[in-house]
């Protein structure tokens, strides 16, 4: 018998999972064949420590020096522009100061990623503090923590039923059936539908698509030393990859969980507005896909027990912000599990604790 059952096999379910290793036997179940299947294989993989509400922004400070530092650090330096056209300078602005950018001159703008449009960039905010995430690294390694501290990690294993026991829960994955007193769900964009099987009210979790396409380096630049580009508003996004670019129509359109795919009109409108903005047009996408974001009704992560039933526990609802806030929100999943004092303070707890959704 294990002593958590942690469903889901994602960033969420795998860090929350690695930090309840120390104190308790662990069993991950995830029902793909592979882990970080769905969102966390999808991401963009950027840090970025202003970026997201107050509770997120604290969680990314927090998480700050275990993605620098732990296991030889995470992190490679990446910055970020934003860019504006003429008649966008309010909103411009406001994307500035929220994200810590100082406005820069066109000519470092153009030093930065070369093939800006001159003709239509009016306005350009440039952050440094930007990183890439080694995401696959941060999964394998808290993977290998899991099973170094006895716990195992289980694929092709879909949750089909889960019922209250007198010692806790049951759940049938596959062709098994787990026991353990508590239950973590970090289930993703079906994470409600999980709860809804445990005898759990839903929090009102709910996927959005994000589309994204992977195109070849333009006028065949090196690419790999530009910064992250993307528009005011975040109505798109292009990002440095593997000597590719991804564009990205920063679409967060609702839908039912599922494998996702890109929807193309929504990239091409996206391409679009990328292409408004740089000299070499697209002739031809190298790939395409999805990922589902995830939010809850406040749009702030659920991390900690349900009132409903304290060994229920939520890891979910991190929208965008995955990777860059595992490291102290699964800490802070664990510590509320454990009964340990959380090192964050009240205030932010509380606007991460179901608790706010049951009121």
């Amino acid at each position: 018998m294990t002593d958590i059952i942690v469903i889901g096999g994602g960033i969420a379910g795998l860090s929350a999972a690695a930090r309840l290793s120390a104190d308790a036997k662990v069993t991950v179940l995830e029902q793909e064949s592979s882990t970080g299947y769905h969102a966390s294989g999808r991401s963009a993989a950027l840090y970025e420590e202003n970026y997201g509400l107050p509770s997120t922004v604290a969680l990314n400070t927090a998480s700050k020096s275990y993605l620098f530092e732990a296991n030889g650090g995470y992190l490679t330096q990446r910055g970020f522009l934003i860019l504006a056209q003429a008649d966008e300078r309010p909103a411009f602005e406001t994307d500035a100061e929220t994200l810590g950018a100082d406005e820069i001159s066109l000519d470092r703008a153009l030093e930065l990623v070369p093939i800006l449009n001159r003709d239509r960039l009016a306005f350009a905010g440039y952050h440094a503090d930007a990183f890439d995430i080694d995401t696959d690294r941060l999964m394998q390694d808290f993977i290998r923590l899991i099973r170094a501290n006895g716990g195992e990690v289980v694929t092709k294993s879909p949750v089909t039923a889960i019922s209250r026991t007198g010692t806790g829960w049951q759940v049938v994955a596959g062709d098994s059936t787990y026991n353990a007193p508590k239950v973590v769900n970090a289930a993703g964009a079906w994470a409600d539908s999980v709860a809804k099987m445990a005898g759990i009210a839903p929090l009102g979790i709910i996927p959005h698509r994000r589309s994204m396409a992977r195109i070849q380096a333009p006028d065949g630049h090196d690419v790999c030393n530009w910064s992250m580009f993307f528009g005011v508003g975040e109505t798109w996004y292009a990002k440095p990859d593997a000597g590719a670019l991804i564009v990205s129509p920063a679409d967060e359109d609702p839908v039912e969980p599922h494998d996702a795919w890109a929807d193309d009109m929504t990239l091409a409108e996206g391409i679009a507005r990328y292409e408004a903005m740089v000299t070499v047009p697209v002739t031809r996408m190298l790939a395409s896909w999805a990922g589902l974001r995830s939010f809850s009704p406040d749009r702030a992560l659920v991390l900690g027990p349900d009132p409903q039933d304290p060994d229920f526990i939520w890891s979910a609802g991190q929208g965008g912000y995955g990777f860059q806030t595992s490291p102290a929100a699964s800490q802070l999943v664990a510590d509320l599990t454990m009964g340990r004092s959380p090192a964050l303070p009240d205030h932010i707890v509380a606007q991460l604790t179901p608790d706010r959704l049951r009121e």
